[in-house]
């Protein structure tokens, strides 16, 4: 007799597995100058610690992908499970016996938990779309990617709650294996949803699909659109630390105002348009850009929702403009546009990392030191930072009058 399918056990075994996903990437990012400073690494080698975690998640989501209708989404979030809780193991023991050996301990643990979050989106989202239809399946599948923004959200105030009380920021790791469990627990002897055979048969149409102008387009403004989101956001804790702002509370702000976005995103893309949204999210986001480079104190919260209203729609908005668009590239194509997205993250950690020593170098040339050095260089590095949104600003002009008039392939449902 086959097994039931519990649609709502696994919908939330899911969204607590994004959630660890989340978490991953909040603890990390508040704790990076503790990390820093206490190990001795340079922000170079913190950039290359942060690449890691960039590399295992694309590497792992298109994997994933490819393999899915073969290995099934259990077997996929074993996989998941297993790479989540070593990686959380390798930073926990990196961190608490430092040795000379820290560092490469700490570039595995992130590659660790990098796989574990892509084979996450690898799993999910076919498993939700094949366990829902219509209207419902897009109502779950906006729920379920709440839960990144959402889960930072989460993650950022328990850490700066735990720095408040006096834990370590060493003790905030421990946080990470907590959903971790959870999601494990929730899946653990639950029937799974079989893909169909028409799903599973149709990888080299995707693959031909993508071989397209529009396609190759959009794969290069994705890398852009995701390390202009991540970039800041990864460093916010090392560079905002010096403006008078809480850094985790900005981090919280501005993934909470995201996941509110998100959620209710469906009417701002009917008004202005996949184009339009992407066109002003490039300039929205550069302006906050600007003010983090800029503004101090109380202000660096106003940068902050500035900084949230411009990126919140770019990665669900360059995914659903893939379906609507290239609808022929298939669940593959909207795997290598979020893979290339992730890439991209990778590739810039250690550029980001190495503009933050250099602008230090420079400012303590001009005889700044403690806090008006840190702030100085932190600013100075989002100012170039800035150059990623501006130069998207004109590709979706251009984008925008290429497509103006041009109707979807296929509807999009919001």
């Amino acid at each position: 007799m086959t097994q039931a399918i519990n649609r709502s056990a696994l919908f939330n075994a899911s969204c607590f597995a994004l959630i660890t996903t989340a978490f991953s990437f909040s603890i990390s990012a508040g704790t990076l100058r503790s990390l820093g400073t206490d190990l001795g690494y340079s922000a170079e080698q913190l950039g290359f610690i942060n690449s890691l975690w960039f590399f295992g998640f694309p590497i792992a989501m298109i994997i994933g992908g490819l393999v899915y209708h073969s290995l099934g989404p259990k077997k996929i979030m074993n996989i998941a499970f297993l790479s989540h809780f070593l990686g959380a193991a390798l930073t926990l023991y990196a961190i608490y016996f430092v040795s000379e050996s820290s560092y490469v301990l700490l570039l595995a643990s992130n590659l660790l938990m990098g796989i574990g979050c892509g084979c996450t989106e690898a799993a999910c989202n076919p498993m939700i779309a094949d366990m829902y239809t219509g209207e419902k399946m897009n109502k779950m599948l906006n729920r379920f990617h709440m839960w990144f923004p959402g889960g930072i959200f989460v993650g950022a105030l328990l850490s700066e709650l735990m720095s408040t009380l006096g834990f370590s920021w060493q003790s905030q790791f421990w946080l990470i294996p907590i959903p971790a469990l959870i999601y494990a627990f929730l899946f653990r002897g639950k029937a799974f949803p079989q893909s169909s055979e028409e799903q599973a048969a149709s990888l080299s149409g995707n693959i031909k699909g993508m071989l397209t102008p529009l396609f190759f387009f959009i794969f290069c403004c994705m890398a852009l659109t995701a390390i202009t989101e991540f970039g800041p956001q990864k460093w916010t804790g090392l560079i905002m630390e010096s403006s008078g702002a809480k850094p985790m509370l900005i981090l919280a702000l501005t993934t909470g105002l995201m996941a509110v976005l998100r959620f209710f995103g469906g009417p701002v893309t009917n008004a202005l348009g996949q184009t339009g949204v992407l066109l002003a999210g490039a300039i929205i986001s550069t302006l906050g850009i600007y003010l983090f480079s800029t503004q101090t104190g109380a202000m660096a919260y106003v940068a902050a929702i500035f900084f949230a209203l411009g990126v919140a729609f770019f990665w669900p908005t360059m995914i659903g403009f893939v379906a609507a668009k290239i609808p022929k590239s298939g669940a593959l194509g909207m795997s290598i546009i979020g893979g290339v997205g992730m890439f991209s993250t990778a590739i810039f950690q250690p550029f980001i990392g190495s503009w933050i020593d250099s602008d230090i170098a420079e400012q303590k040339a001009l005889g700044l030191t403690g806090t008006e050095l840190d702030l100085a260089a932190g600013q100075a590095t989002l100012s170039t930072m800035m150059t990623f949104p501006m130069i998207l600003i004109v590709a979706f002009v251009i984008l925008f009058f290429w497509q103006k008039g041009k109707k979807p392939e296929v509807a999009v449902a919001h």
